[in-house]
């Protein structure tokens, strides 16, 4: 039992490192694309610093988080391999599916900005930030209840909750608009 704990611990860390990454690339992301609208010298200044925070992040934070957590998430499901018959197993591991999907669209968007090619603005950025939040509201509402339908109202929460976050930013977007014209 102390091994499973100390992998089921190992785990959380990881799971954590790599949401932190998730969280933070796409900040950065916001930043990295609002820097684009600066005057020289200062675009070239913040957009090299910007291009060396997010690879430092991505590749010694994010990436090998998201490979230990899923390296000591396959060793729980060995040492324990009754979890994968559970209903809210299977909904949890599909929302990590959808981790991997944001993970690797994140990676896409890294590499498109590590190239200086800005297809998203920094409003869909941090539209997309929530896309984590979701994600993560799900899973742990899914490992603590145990229960493959009690999630959806912490899930439908977190959604109601982005919106209204939301829909005061584009308030406060819209007083600031006003406010310099």
């Amino acid at each position: 039992m102390d091994l499973y704990n100390n992998i089921k611990a190992l785990h959380l860390i990881f799971v954590i490192t790599w949401f932190a990454g998730l969280f933070y690339i796409v900040r950065l992301f916001v930043y990295q694309i609002e820097a684009q609208s600066k005057p020289s010298p200062e675009k070239e200044i913040l957009g090299a610093q910007y291009k060396i925070m997010t690879y430092r992040l991505w590749y010694i934070i994010t990436w090998p988080s998201a490979v230990l957590a899923t390296l000591f998430a396959l060793t729980l499901l060995h040492l324990n391999p009754g979890w994968i018959y559970m209903p809210w197993m299977q909904v949890k591991l599909g929302f990590v599916v959808l981790l991997f999907a944001y993970h690797f669209k994140c990676h896409q968007i890294y590499k498109q900005l590590q190239n200086d090619d800005t297809r998203y603005s920094s409003n869909f950025m941090r539209l997309w930030n929530e896309g984590a939040t979701i994600i993560l509201f799900a899973v742990v509402f899914l490992v603590i209840l145990k229960n493959a339908i009690d999630w959806i109202y912490g899930v439908v929460g977190i959604i109601g909750f982005s919106i209204l976050i939301m829909l005061g930013f584009k308030f406060y977007k819209n007083i600031r608009k006003k406010n310099n014209s």
